[in-house]
């Protein structure tokens, strides 16, 4: 069977001339839960949550992916998570909310290539060029549920649970070969 992902280190995963699967350099991952007025937590944050499923907002090296109509990813590098928190912590008296830091369940793979989106439908039901540049969505992935973001036309990155990612990260090795013999 596949190693467990944890034995990997950042690094390209699976490469043709197709695509490239690489595992990203662990991250800050927070997720976020919030109603009502959020302009003390996008004051805390130091941007604006997207209001709209998809949408993504950014300031520096913070993201925020709206999930749901009160539910929000937001990602940073992992020095910048205890300010973030202690930010979010200072204006609960005025709005409660629920941040919970998620960072060791997921890991991230960077999918790129002239072939990343064909690469990408080999697993998801949904057509990934029906997710906008600089969006993201919650999607299923044979079976698992993901966190897709696309930041190029053709560059995605997919947060996968550590349980779930050596079964990922084997359709996707699959896919990149299938991919190159096709070319070949």
């Amino acid at each position: 069977m596949n190693a467990p992902i944890s034995s990997f280190t950042p690094s390209v995963l699976a490469e043709s001339a197709a695509a490239r699967v690489s595992l990203a350099a662990p991250c800050a991952r927070l997720s976020l839960r919030a109603r009502g007025d959020l302009a003390p937590l996008n004051t805390a944050l130091g941007l604006t949550l997207p209001p709209r499923i998809g949408q993504r907002a950014q300031s520096g090296e913070t993201q925020a992916l709206c999930l749901g109509p009160d539910e929000w990813m937001l990602q940073a590098p992992e020095t910048l998570a205890p300010g973030t928190q202690a930010a979010c912590d200072e204006v609960y008296g005025t709005l409660p909310h629920s941040l919970v830091d998620v960072s060791g369940r997921e890991v991230t793979f960077e999918i790129s290539g002239p072939r990343a989106v064909d690469l990408l439908t080999l697993g998801m039901p949904r057509n990934p060029d029906s997710i906008a540049v600089g969006e993201g969505r919650r999607i299923n992935f044979d079976g698992v549920t993901v966190l897709l973001w696309r930041d190029g036309e053709s560059a995605f990155r997919m947060d996968v649970w550590h349980s779930f990612a050596p079964h990922v990260l084997h359709l996707l090795e699959t896919g990149v070969r299938e991919l190159a013999a096709e070319a070949a």
